[in-house]
């Protein structure tokens, strides 16, 4: 498979492919010491190339391996089980389902090896998945195992009766608890970001703070859904001149050597049990990178009275 860009800012080599692959940095620096990158038709080995604006970066993607061939090496936390669903805890730069261009193991081939009985209706590749997280995103999901348990869940998905509440740490602290009601879509000069277009699909996410870090220059805050378009919180932060640490395709400038993943949790997911019609709550803890960064940088008293199921959910008292 071949992929083809044009440079749009001054940039290395190897963080412009991460960016435009999604891709972590040793695997493109597999890429490119394999010869399967070429600038302005000039094969390139050198990682940390400079970019020029409007070259051509060409790519050649080797063929995919077959699932059944690569090694399932990780675990995912099972926050919840029982015949109906499963709730998880997805780890971060773990895709969830396979795609054309997916050359390593998904959520979903853990979920087949671990032989968990999953719906059927979104198809061979999407075993099971109603809702999904971005590679870099970690926390709540859940798992349809029939279909049946799939059919209401996606009904709640747009009932709202089932939802997430993020936490994320934002590169400049927000003014106010706001809501953000901008329509997304496909970004028009950069296919593998979302924007904010005129005639894309409504999309309404709720922001609301939570607490500064020592010299008040990082924020942590939680983000409230109430649609669900591909990238929305990173979407509707950029809009406001806001970056999530870690997200360098929408803006942030930080540094990825420390920072190795957009810091986007799902905390909490709330649903209506598809058997039991009973409401439901889970909770997971900040994940180890997102903990360690918030012990250096964040005063631990003040993150502990506020990381807690009420004060997030009252937090969003601000929304109509």
């Amino acid at each position: 498979m071949n992929k083809n860009f044009i440079v749009q800012e001054e940039i290395r080599l190897d963080k412009f492919l991460s960016i435009y692959l999604e891709s972590t940095r040793n695997q493109i620096e597999h890429l490119i010491k394999k010869e399967c990158v070429k600038v302005d038709g000039k094969t390139v080995t050198k990682t940390g190339l400079k970019l020029k604006l409007n070259q051509v970066i060409d790519v050649f993607l080797p063929e995919v391996e077959k699932k059944e061939a690569q090694l399932i090496d990780f675990e995912v936390d099972i926050v919840y089980e029982d015949e109906e669903i499963l709730v998880i805890d997805k780890p971060a730069n773990l895709i969830v389902h396979d795609a054309p261009s997916v050359n390593e193991p998904t959520l979903v081939d853990w979920l087949k090896k671990k032989n968990i009985s999953l719906s059927t209706i979104s198809g061979e590749e999407r075993h099971g998945i109603v809702h999904r997280l971005d590679k870099g995103t970690s926390g709540l999901m859940v798992i349809a195992k029939t279909n049946d348990a799939h059919v209401f869940l996606s009904q709640q998905l747009q009932d709202k009766t089932m939802g997430r509440y993020y936490l994320a740490l934002i590169d400049l602290p927000l003014k106010e608890n706001t809501i953000v009601e901008k329509p997304i879509a496909r970004n028009p000069s950069n296919r593998l970001k979302m924007g904010i277009v005129e005639n894309g699909k409504y999309a309404k996410s709720a922001f609301s703070k939570i607490v500064l870090n020592h010299n008040e220059t990082i924020e942590l805050i939680s983000a409230k859904l109430f649609t669900g378009r591909t990238h929305q919180i990173r979407v509707h932060l950029n809009s406001m001149n806001r970056h999530i640490l870690g997200d360098n395709l929408y803006g942030f400038k930080g540094d990825l050597n420390k920072i190795k993943r957009v810091y986007l949790h799902a905390y909490c997911l709330y649903l209506v049990h598809p058997k039991t019609k009973k409401q439901m709550d889970f909770l997971v803890n900040i994940p180890n990178d997102m903990q360690e960064f918030l012990q250096e940088n964040f005063k631990m008293e003040e993150i502990g009275e506020k990381i807690n199921k009420n004060y997030i959910l009252n937090s969003f008292n601000f929304v109509n």
